[in-house]
């Protein structure tokens, strides 16, 4: 029903990292935050291909990377959803050896390297998103059995204690774990089944990250402007009537410009000027303006005080 969607997180911290000085002092903590953040959808689309590869011999809902919220705001890695229960996965993608405590609760990390690092326990994220889910549904009327289980994304991962009370599983187990659970009792109507999916659907709240400026408290100063080019990757296409031209490559293209303010957006700024789109892009006042009002954003303020916001809920 719902396929993993791109990180805007991810997009955001690849595109700052060219576009930051190489000895800026925070371009080692936004690779160190890719590489955690590269492994953990690594970990998710292999649990979401096993998914998609297992056919299930009863009606069934899926959804991957799902944003919903009730008293709060809550993220879910997978669930099935079927007329009788629902099964929520957390995945994780760790190296090492693992400790799952459970008093207090907490995730050991003891990395080959001989570090050794310290999470909130995944068991804890489970339960709140189980717990906040089960809200979600009660505030519809529905009842539904809710489970839960980690999954370790790759079988290398080593397990050296496991949580009391919570299944854990690597991904070739998931189709077995959840056929072992009951069919029996109350069931959702079909009519039920399918509005529940319909809600959501409509209830998923794409998840926009804080600029990375913002975020790490870099000077919007430091941020290299220019125009990338979608060929070879390199900023500082020329803009020429009617395209931009690459330097480097030497490659034309007309609606260079639309990246480039999407990375404006994940990196600088929430929002844009006139002035701050001519002096990133390297524009006049004229065909900031023409950019910025072919770009479908939303405005803000009237004439001097406009302001331009982009989006990201929409497709692009």
């Amino acid at each position: 029903m719902k396929e993993r969607s791109d990180s805007l997180t991810l997009m955001g911290l690849i595109a700052a990292q060219s576009r930051l000085p190489a000895n800026h002092p925070i371009i080692s903590v936004i690779a160190s935050k890719q590489s955690i953040l590269e492994a953990g959808i690594g970990g998710e689309q292999q649990v979401a291909e096993v998914l998609g590869r297992y056919q299930f011999h009863f009606r069934n809902n899926i959804f991957h990377d799902l944003s919903l919220s009730s008293d709060s705001y809550f993220q879910i890695d997978h669930l099935l959803k079927t007329p009788y229960y629902g099964v929520i996965l957390e995945t994780k993608n760790m190296a090492g050896s693992l400790e799952f405590r459970d008093n207090p609760p907490q995730l050991i990390q003891k990395r080959e390297d001989g570090q050794i690092k310290y999470y909130e326990s995944p068991v804890v994220q489970l339960e709140r998103n189980i717990e906040l889910f089960s809200a979600w549904l009660a505030e519809r009327d529905i009842v539904l059995p809710l489970y839960g289980a980690i999954v370790l994304a790759y079988p290398k991962q080593h397990v050296e204690i496991t949580p009391a009370n919570t299944k854990i599983l690597f991904p070739n187990l998931i189709p077995p774990f959840i056929k072992s659970l009951s069919q029996q009792g109350k069931r959702l109507d079909t009519n039920t089944f399918n509005r529940l999916s319909g809600e959501i659907l409509r209830c998923h709240q794409t998840y926009i990250p804080k600029p990375i400026c913002e975020s790490y408290q870099v000077p919007i100063q430091d941020v290299q402007p220019g125009v990338r080019c979608i060929s070879c990757g390199k900023i500082g296409m020329k803009k020429l009537p009617r395209t931009w031209h690459c330097q480097f490559c030497k490659v034309n293209n007309h609606l260079a410009h639309r990246g480039t303010l999407v990375e404006w957006f994940l990196v600088v700024k929430r929002t844009i000027t006139n002035r701050e789109c001519r002096e990133f892009l390297g524009v006049d006042i004229h065909t900031a303006k023409r950019i910025l009002l072919s770009m479908d954003l939303i405005t803000c303020g009237t004439f001097r005080d406009r302001s331009y916001r982009m989006d990201f809920t929409k497709k692009r």
